[in-house]
């Protein structure tokens, strides 16, 4: 019901407001260019689609305001790095006390023994380590499931996104696997160690467990980042139950499906992995991530550490565990990521995938809706994806491209990766009418 002349129109359109509205984030960008390679200081910032990168100049809570003052409603929320709001009160007074007192030690705090316990008790996990990022914590922990396995293979899902982790860029085209073209300057042929198979196949996930080489299986309970792929009923359990007859470890990557609930999809659906990964959000926005295991993998840990130099491991850096990262994150776990929080999220929510939906289906469009918690998507397309080659099916960029343009340039912020959207602790009901009523009108624009 959407023609590709009219998704090319409306981006022509959209263009056109966004520079007449912008000057100061136009005049900032020109200035950028001059030493910033493609002019940001990281090329994420210009997947927003908009004609030169607009400049953020403060946020609070779910709304951002740019250079030239115009305010959002913030349903991105640095998708995901500020999912519980941007500068929630207790961790920015955390941030400013710990700020006079040191940031790092290479020493642990207080902060440490309230971060570790206030960990274990969420997620099920007895112990826990910290990195600067969910990138490094899936490297770190694929390197202790090799070492303590003594196999050389990680097993991932097609579609899948775990960061900036060599092993995991490698997709599955017409069923055969084959390098993501994303991953630049690869030297080696990661699909000698890498093995990737469909979401939701449990045959295909027996077959590759069955050979006895793969060290660990790495996950999202859910997938998330190639548009939004839900496990089929009893696929979790039977993924478990795989993994521990063959002796392969679970590791779930829960930096998107903290969205789910209290402690993360984990703990409101199970099952428990050997490992678990959590990321951006953790410490409120300030770069650090964790990785929790069973008891059992820290005793094979140590083990596999018996067996190699001492004070060596080719894991974390220096930064890792600093004593800044540490104070955010005890504010965040313990006043900011409450159960009082996920009771405002997970209702809101719940009416934000409502309202979209009555949108769409008012415009008689056949598109669907998911969301896992406090996590949302609208997919341009009638049937949820079973797996990573379905969801890629379904993605029409340009017309991403088009909602994504007319959002911004009324106020609202989504994801600037297909159509996903963030409730945060902060984010009110009127924001998610104005979310609904802006959809609408570019919809109407849109139908004609």
């Amino acid at each position: 019901m959407i023609s590709d002349s009219a998704i090319a129109a409306m981006i022509a359109t959209e263009r056109e407001r966004f520079v007449a509205a912008n000057p100061k984030s136009a005049a900032l960008g020109q200035a950028a260019a001059r030493h910033w390679h493609r002019g940001v200081p990281f090329h994420w910032m210009l997947d927003w689609g908009t004609p030169f990168p607009l400049f953020a100049d403060r946020a609070q809570g779910a709304e951002l305001w740019d250079v030239d003052g115009h305010r959002y409603d913030d349903l991105c929320l640095g998708d995901t790095g500020s999912m519980f709001g941007h500068s929630p009160a207790p961790v920015a007074a955390a941030i400013a006390r710990q700020a006079s007192r040191g940031l790092t030690y290479m020493l642990p705090t207080e902060d440490a023994v309230v971060v570790a316990d206030a960990l274990a008790e969420r997620f099920k996990l007895p112990f826990w380590q910290v990195t600067s990022s969910a990138s490094e914590a899936n490297r770190a922990v694929i390197r202790w499931c090799r070492g303590i396995t003594g196999r050389d293979k990680v097993l991932v899902f097609n579609g899948c996104y775990h960061g900036a982790v060599d092993d995991v860029f490698v997709d599955l085209r017409d069923g055969v696997p084959e390098l993501r073209k994303s991953l630049v300057g690869q030297v080696y042929d990661v699909r000698q160690h890498t093995v990737v198979i469909e979401f939701n196949d449990l045959a295909a996930l027996e077959a590759a467990l069955a050979k006895g080489d793969v060290a660990c299986v790495l996950a999202e309970p859910a997938m998330t980042n190639v548009g939004m792929v839900m496990p089929q009923p009893g696929y979790l359990e039977a993924l478990r139950l795989a993994c521990t007859r063959q002796g392969t470890l679970l590791v779930w990557d829960e930096t998107h499906t903290i969205s789910t609930g209290y402690g993360g999809h984990t703990a409101t659906y199970g099952p428990l992995p050997d490992l678990f990964v959590l990321g951006k959000p953790v410490a409120g926005g300030v770069p650090c991530a964790v990785f929790g295991f069973t008891a059992e993998v820290a005793a094979r840990m140590e083990q596999c550490r018996e067996q190699g130099e001492k004070g060596h491991s080719g894991i974390g850096t220096t930064l890792s565990a600093n004593a800044l990262a540490l104070a955010a994150m005890r504010a965040c776990l313990t006043e900011v990521m409450t159960p009082q929080a996920y009771a405002h999220m997970l209702p809101l929510a719940e009416e934000l995938a409502a309202k979209t939906k009555d949108v769409i289906e008012g415009r008689g469009l056949n598109w669907h809706v998911t969301h896992v918690g406090s996590r949302g998507e609208f997919i341009c397309d009638p049937v949820p994806a079973r797996n990573g080659t379905e969801a890629r099916a379904k993605m029409r960029g340009d017309l991403e491209h088009a909602l994504h343009l007319f959002l911004i340039n009324r106020g609202v912020l989504i994801a600037p990766f297909h159509n996903m959207t963030l409730v945060s602790p902060a984010t009110t009901t009127s924001q998610v009418d104005r979310l609904a009523e802006v959809l609408d009108d570019c919809l109407k624009i849109l139908i004609g």
